[in-house]
């Protein structure tokens, strides 16, 4: 058994105007916050938030532009 907390509801999937993406995002309820962390995407297609444990995942067909 693992340490690292969980989240068992569905990864938050996000579209390419969602970016840069940070948890908590905005439908999280205030009660539940924590700092503002931003996720790197870039590197694959999810990323875990390392104070809550929430998934974000880039969404079928979702391109990421260099700039």
């Amino acid at each position: 058994m693992s340490n690292k907390p969980s989240n068992t509801a569905a990864a938050v999937e996000l579209q390419a105007s969602d970016l840069p993406a940070h948890c908590p995002n905005p439908a999280m309820p205030l009660w539940s916050s924590h700092p503002r962390v931003y996720l790197d995407l870039s590197h694959g297609d999810s990323a875990t938030c390392s104070y809550c444990g929430t998934v974000y995942k880039l969404a079928a067909g979702t391109v990421l532009k260099a700039h």
